[in-house]
């Protein structure tokens, strides 16, 4: 009994072995496989993504009404009435242009004098919360 044990480990040993060299030789087989796959799946892509910018998305109307900026959001914007978008986009090139964006953390602004009036008197504001606070001076 003892040698039938014996016997069977070794043949068990062995079987690894053998297998992981049958095992090599197909994935190299795959590996060239696939390389032509990979080719005919890029290929199919390119197609889907003419399709995607064939048809242009269209802007929700809701950002694209134009909105009154109050007379304290009207000195960092400007007070012609203008989309959310767009207001956003004035407030960032204003933080900017005077350097309001936090050095270590670059989600926080710091409020200059202008700014703490729209921001509600806070002197740092998280850029998620800005524009939640900035929402409250369009009308």
């Amino acid at each position: 009994m003892a040698t039938a044990k014996k016997a069977a480990k070794k043949s068990a040993a062995k079987k690894p072995a053998a297998k992981k060299t049958a095992a090599k030789k197909p994935a190299a087989k795959k590996s060239a496989a696939k390389k032509p796959a990979a080719a005919k799946k890029s290929a199919a892509k390119k197609p889907a993504a003419a399709k995607k910018t064939a048809a242009k998305r269209k802007p929700n109307a809701a950002f694209m009404k134009a909105m009154q900026p109050s007379s304290v959001l009207a000195a960092v914007v400007g007070a012609m009435p203008m989309p959310r978008t767009e207001v956003t986009k004035k407030i960032w090139d204003y933080i900017k242009k005077n350097k309001l964006q936090d050095s270590v953390n670059r989600r926080l602004i710091n409020a200059d004098d202008k700014l703490k009036a729209v921001f509600g008197g806070k002197g740092k504001v998280s850029m998620f919360e800005m524009t939640k606070l900035v929402s409250n001076h369009l009308k």
